[in-house]
C-alpha cells in the first residue's frame, strides 16, 4: 500500500501527512489487538478454525477498502483488516511448536517467518505497478482474491494441531485440559485472555525480548514511511520503479531465512551436544540472536549515510538488505526462544505481537518530524544506537542467566 499513498491522498483529498501515514499504520494498531484475542482463542478452541475465521474477516474488509467512500471509512476498514490479518502472527509459530520438536523447529520457523516479513516488502513492488497502471483500488481487490484462494485451500486441507483440542474431539474428556491441569471453562477463558498481558508485564524475559524486537520491527515500518520521499523525490523514481526500492529488504529476508534455516538448528544442536549431553534448552537460541543483532545497526548506518550523501540509489538499498538480514534472523531467534520457554506458546507470541504491532503503528507517525529535525543520516544513526543499546547487552545477560530467571516463572517450561 505504501507506494499508493500519494494517490490515496489525492483521491480522498488528504493534506495532513499524519493522516496519510495513518491509513498505512492503522493496520498495525489492530495487529496489536488481534493476537490478544486469537492467540488465547486458539488455546481454547484450537488453531484451525480461528485461522479460518480471521482470514474471512481480512477478505471482507479488503474488498471494503477498495470501495471505501471516505477517509474515515478507509481507516476504519484498514483497522478491522489488520485485526483479521493478525491471527497468523500468534498462531502460525504455535503450529510449528505443536508439530516440531525443539531440535527440529528452527528451519520450519525460519520458513514460516519469511512470509509476514517479506509480504510487506513484495507488496509495495506489486502495489507500485498496480497503482501506476490500473489504480490503487485494484491493490485491495488483489488482496481479496488472494484471501479467497487461501480460505478455499485452508478449509479443505488445514487440520488441527493443538494436542488438548485434538484429544477432546476424540472424546478423551480434555475439553478444558491445559498444560498445567484441569480448570473450569469460564476460569480457563479468563486465564487465557489475561495470560498474554501477564507474560508481557511480569516476565522480564518476554518484556525485554519483545522490546528489542518491537524496536527493529518499528524501524522496519518507519522505513516504509520514508521510502516514498527518498526514492521519489531524491532519486526521481516513478510510482512503479519506487516499489523496487523495497527489494533490498526482501533479498535480505530471503538470505536471512536461508542462513537461519541452515545454521540456526546447527548452532543449537552443536551447543546441546557439546555442553549439555545432547539436551537442548532455550538459552541455546541466544548465540544466534547475538550474531543476528550486529547486522541491524550496520544496515541502518549504511542506509542512512548513503542516502544522506545521495550516492547511487543501490547503496541505500544494499543497506536495507543488511538490515533485513539481521531483522529476520533476530525475529526467528526470539520467536524460537519464546516458544521453547513458555508452556502457552500462542499467549507468549501474542504478548510479543502486541509490542511489535504498536511499534509498527507508532514509528511511521514520527518519521517525518524526526528526519526533518535530524536528517536521514543522523536519524538512522540514532536508531542504530538504540538497537545496539537494547539488542546486544540483554541477550548476553540472558544467555548466562536465562535458565535461572525462567525457573521463577510458573508459566515457563522446565528444562530438566
Amino acid at each position: 500500500m505504501a507506494p499508493s499513498l500519494p494517490d490515496i491522498a489525492i483521491h480522498y483529498d488528504i493534506t495532513s501527512s499524519t493522516i496519510i501515514s495513518m491509513t498505512l499504520s492503522i493496520f498495525l494498531l489492530s495487529f496489536a489487538i488481534g493476537p490478544l484475542l486469537f492467540g488465547p482463542l486458539s488455546e481454547i478452541y484450537g488453531r484451525a478454525w480461528v485461522l479460518h475465521i480471521a482470514n474471512l474477516i481480512l477478505l471482507v474488509t479488503s474488498i471494503g477498502c477498495a470501495f471505501a467512500p471516505s477517509t474515515s471509512s478507509l481507516i476504519g476498514l484498514r483497522f478491522i483488516a489488520g485485526w483479521g490479518g493478525s491471527a497468523s502472527v500468534a498462531i502460525g509459530p504455535s503450529v510449528i511448536a505443536d508439530i516440531f520438536s525443539e531440535r527440529d523447529r528452527g528451519s520450519a520457523m525460519s520458513l514460516l517467518s519469511v512470509g509476514p516479513l517479506i509480504g510487506p516488502t513484495l507488496g509495495p513492488v506489486a502495489g507500485g505497478y498496480i497503482t501506476a497502471t490500473i489504480g490503487f483500488k485494484w491493490g485491495f481487490i488483489v488482496i481479496t482474491a488472494i484471501c479467497g484462494l487461501a480460505s478455499l485451500i485452508g478449509i479443505l486441507v488445514l487440520r488441527e494441531t493443538y494436542a488438548p483440542v485434538i484429544r477432546s474431539r476424540k472424546g478423551e474428556n480434555e475439553a478444558i485440559a491445559t498444560p498445567i491441569g484441569q480448570e473450569s471453562h469460564w476460569r480457563k477463558i479468563y486465564n487465557s485472555f489475561s495470560r498474554p498481558i501477564i507474560l508481557l508485564t511480569r516476565s522480564s524475559i518476554c518484556a525485554m525480548l519483545s522490546l528489542y524486537l518491537a524496536l527493529i520491527y518499528g524501524i522496519y515500518y518507519l522505513m516504509f514511511a520514508t521510502f516514498s520521499d527518498l526514492f521519489l523525490d531524491t532519486y526521481g523514481f516513478g510510482p512503479g520503479p519506487a516499489g523496487l526500492s523495497y527489494l533490498g529488504l526482501g533479498i535480505g529476508f530471503i538470505i536471512g531465512t536461508f542462513i537461519g534455516a541452515k545454521y540456526g538448528n546447527l548452532v543449537y544442536q552443536y551447543l546441546a551436544n557439546k555442553h549439555h549431553q545432547g539436551k537442548g534448552k532455550p538459552e541455546l537460541r541466544i548465540p544466534f540472536l547475538i550474531f543476528s543483532s550486529f547486522f541491524v545497526p550496520v544496515g541502518l548506518f549504511w542506509y542512512g549515510w548513503s542516502a544522506q550523501a545521495k550516492i547511487h540509489f543501490m547503496m541505500p538499498i544494499v543497506g536495507t538488505g543488511i538490515f533485513g538480514l539481521g531483522l529476520v534472523m533476530a525475529f526467528v531467534s526470539i520467536q524460537l526462544y519464546l516458544v521453547d520457554s513458555f508452556k502457552f506458546a500462542a499467549s507468549a507470541l501474542a504478548a510479543n505481537a502486541v509490542s511489535l504491532s504498536l511499534a509498527g503503528f507508532v514509528f511511521p507517525l514520527f518519521a517525518g518530524p524526526m528526519f526533518n529535525a535530524l536528517d536521514i543520516g543522523p536519524g538512522n544513526s540514532l536508531l542504530a544506537g538504540l538497537s545496539i543499546l537494547i539488542g546486544i547487552p540483554f541477550p548476553i545477560y540472558l544467555y548466562f542467566n536465562g535458565e535461572r530467571i525462567r525457573e521463577r516463572n510458573p508459566l515457563t517450561r522446565t528444562t530438566g
